[in-house]
C-alpha cells in the first residue's frame, strides 16, 4: 500500500533546487530548475538550458564515439523502434541452461506472432522489404530509398494499394523516387527487380503519378550519357563530346517525345565516330535497350542539328 498520493511528487526536471551562491545583482537567493537559473527576488536569469537535451554519445574519443540507439528510419514499418530477440551468442550458448533456452525460444516465437498488429501493417512491412531489396539491387542511395518508402506509405494511406500488387507498387515507388531525384533509371531497369510484369509496374506508377502528383522533372538525354558511356567503355573525350551533342539537341528542341536513352546512345555513336572509337550502332542500341533503327533515326536528327 502506498503512503503518498499518486503523482504527488513532480518530475526531477521540474524540481526547484537552491544554489549556494547568491544573485550577482541583488545578492538574493537563486533557484535552479531544468530550464534556467533565476533569482527569486529580482528575477534575473543567470543561466538557462542547464540540461542538454541533445543526443547522447559514448566513447573515449571522437573517432569511436557512437550514438546510443539507432536513428528513426522510414525503411521499417515501425520506423526502427522495435527490438528483436536474436539467436546469437548467449541465446544458444552451451553455458545457458536448457530451461532458459526454452524460455528464450518461447519469447522469440511470441514476438514473431505479435509483430504485426493488423493486416495493413503486415502489407506495409512486406512492401518496405521489397523496396529495400530493389534499392539494394540498383545501388541507390539511402536518401532515395527512404523517399521511396515514404511514397509507399503515402500510397497505402491513400488506399491506392487496393486491387494492386504490393511488389508492383513497391517497384513503382522506387521508380518514382528516382524520377523525382532526376536519376537515369528506366522502367525497364526497375521492373525486372520486382519479379512482376512490367505492365503492372507501369500501371502502378501511373496511379502514383496521377493520384499523388509526383514532382517529376522531364527526363533529358544528357542524364543517360554518363551511364551508357560507362557501360560501353567509352573514353572521357567521347563522353564529353556526346554530352555536348545532347545539350545542343535539347536546346534545338528536337528531343521532345523521343526515347532519352536511345537519343543518348545516338550521341555516343556520333561522338565515337568523330574520334575514331570502336563503337557500333548495335552495341549502342543494346546498351540503351532500343533497336538499331532508333539509333539510326536519332543520328539523322543530330546531323540536321549539329553544325
Amino acid at each position: 500500500m502506498t503512503t503518498s498520493e499518486p503523482y504527488e511528487r513532480a518530475f526531477d526536471e521540474d524540481v526547484q533546487r537552491g544554489s549556494t551562491e547568491p544573485c550577482p545583482e541583488c545578492r538574493g537567493p537563486v533557484r535552479t530548475n531544468s530550464a534556467e537559473t533565476v533569482c527569486a527576488d529580482c528575477g534575473l536569469v543567470i543561466d538557462e538550458q542547464s540540461i542538454d537535451h541533445g543526443p547522447e554519445w559514448y566513447g573515449d574519443d571522437d573517432d569511436t564515439a557512437k550514438r546510443t540507439g539507432a536513428p528513426l528510419t522510414p525503411a521499417r514499418h515501425d520506423r526502427g523502434l522495435s527490438t528483436v530477440i536474436g539467436t546469437g551468442r548467449g541465446a544458444t550458448d552451451t553455458d545457458t541452461s536448457s530451461q532458459k533456452r526454452r524460455r528464450l525460444a518461447r519469447m522469440r516465437r511470441e514476438q514473431s506472432r505479435g509483430r504485426w498488429r493488423s493486416k495493413q501493417e503486415r502489407n506495409l512491412g512486406h512492401g518496405l522489404t521489397e523496396i529495400r531489396r530493389i534499392a539494394s539491387a540498383l545501388g541507390l542511395a539511402d536518401s532515395v530509398r527512404d523517399q521511396a518508402c515514404q511514397l509507399f506509405r503515402t500510397a497505402q494511406n491513400e488506399r491506392l494499394l487496393k486491387g494492386r500488387s504490393i511488389e508492383a507498387m513497391a517497384a513503382a515507388s522506387v521508380f518514382g523516387a528516382c524520377r523525382c531525384n532526376g536519376q537515369s533509371w528506366l522502367l525497364a531497369d526497375v521492373a525486372p527487380m520486382a519479379q512482376v510484369p512490367q505492365d503492372r509496374v507501369e500501371n502502378a506508377y501511373t496511379v502514383l503519378n496521377e493520384e499523388l502528383g509526383l514532382p517529376t522533372p522531364p527526363v533529358r538525354p544528357t542524364q543517360f550519357v554518363p551511364r551508357l558511356a560507362s557501360e560501353l567503355g567509352c573514353t572521357d573525350v567521347v563522353r564529353r563530346r556526346a554530352e555536348t551533342l545532347a545539350a545542343q539537341a535539347v536546346d534545338a528542341g528536337v528531343t521532345t517525345g523521343v526515347h532519352p536513352a536511345g537519343f543518348a546512345a545516338a550521341c555516343l555513336y556520333m561522338a565515337a565516330c568523330a574520334h575514331d572509337a570502336p563503337l557500333t550502332q548495335a552495341a549502342a542500341a543494346a546498351a540503351a535497350g532500343v533497336t538499331v533503327e532508333t539509333v539510326r533515326n536519332h543520328r539523322d536528327t543530330l546531323l540536321s542539328v549539329v553544325e
